[in-house]
């Protein structure tokens, strides 16, 4: 504009301007799909990024659970052995195994370098496999134990290495709806029955029952989810690749201890649960049964509910086709994003 005031140009002119970007970023569109990965012939039902970011894994209704190189945007693997669809998918924090839960009510454990199953099938719910979730890596470098939930109203944690049920946890009265473990070493589980328990992990012990929900808690989230699932790895610098990490297991163990201290900070981790009764309730599990806050404002039930990866804002998606944003240390309402035209399914933070 400087250079056109400056000079008196004819308007009738045709200026050709040439100009390069000389940001050190590339810019692109991020609402644009950059790639579509095809494979599943039916509805691909369960996704989830490894902990280092570079891998992807994916579970359908066709039965198998595909593993996919995101550089390449190709499939790596297919590994098929479940005869029903596969609901649910969990990475180890190593990144080393994957495993994935099915209606059948069975668990099977792949590798994710050779798409081969590991071990045995994990069998022993009677029902359909809700939720998966792992030890973490800071409690247990070697990714042994593995918590599942089941419609079947228990949560059992098997040992990956024996191939065998360690422990079941009964005491919810309904289908389990969700299941997190910790990382100061309880678990915590939520259900159809509207309750939310507090499990001590080494010995099963029931701690605490939380009471609130005046119906079926659908999700609930850890304010130290995010570092919990990436263990030792930082997938914003995705630098190393996870089929061969390298240092021993003190040292991945130190790694993610430190990367959990540092986004716990003083106080003990936080919970959120999102429920059928349109609310959500923020709770210090570890020190009380008595929610910190509860959060009303969606007018339908509530799908899902994330802490973001630095645990200061709380994400929810409900069936009123909003989505909320919350305060993650006081439970207080921030703001709604509205957009969608029905159902808001899913929420994921980058």
């Amino acid at each position: 504009e400087k250079t056109l005031a400056g000079q008196s140009v004819e308007t009738e002119k045709v200026l050709d301007i040439i100009y390069q970007p000389q940001a050190v970023f590339r810019v692109r569109a991020v609402t644009r799909c950059t790639s579509s990965l095809e494979g599943h012939t039916e509805a691909v039902i369960s996704v989830a990024f490894s902990p280092t970011g570079k891998y992807l894994a994916s579970g359908s209704g066709d039965t198998t659970v595909r593993f996919w190189d995101l550089s390449t945007e190709t499939p790596q693997f297919t590994a098929k052995g479940h005869r029903h669809w596969v609901l649910s998918i969990a990475w180890s924090p190593d990144g080393k195994k994957l495993a994935s839960g099915c209606k059948n009510s069975q668990i099977f454990l792949w590798d994710p370098a050779t798409g081969n199953q590991i071990g045995r099938v994990l069998s022993g719910h009677s029902k359909w496999i809700t939720c998966l979730c792992w030890e973490p890596l800071h409690i247990n470098p070697e990714c042994r134990y593995l918590a599942s939930a089941s419609k079947d109203g228990s949560i059992r944690i098997w040992d990956t290495l024996m191939g065998k049920c360690d422990k079941i946890l009964t005491s919810h009265t309904q289908s389990v709806t969700c299941v997190k473990w910790g990382g100061d070493g309880l678990l915590y589980s939520s259900s159809q029955d509207r309750t939310i328990k507090v499990w001590r992990s080494q010995d099963g012990v029931l701690c605490r029952t939380l009471q609130g929900h005046a119906h079926w808690v659908n999700t609930m989230a850890l304010s130290t989810d995010y570092v919990l699932r990436t263990g030792a790895f930082e997938p914003a610098e995705a630098t190393i690749n996870p089929q061969d990490v390298s240092g021993s297991l003190a040292e991945l163990k130190d790694k993610a201890q430190q990367r959990y201290d540092q986004v716990r900070g003083q106080e003990p981790e936080r919970l959120v649960s999102g429920s059928d009764d349109f609310t959500l309730f923020l709770w210090r599990p570890a020190e009380d049964k008595k929610p910190l806050e509860r959060m009303t404002g969606h007018q339908a039930l509530i799908n899902q509910v994330l802490f973001s990866p630095d645990t200061r804002i709380i994400a929810s998606a409900s069936f009123d086709k909003s989505i909320k944003l919350w305060d993650g240390r006081t439970g207080k309402y921030l703001t709604s994003l509205r957009g969608h035209v029905s159902a808001v399914d899913q929420i994921a933070w980058s």
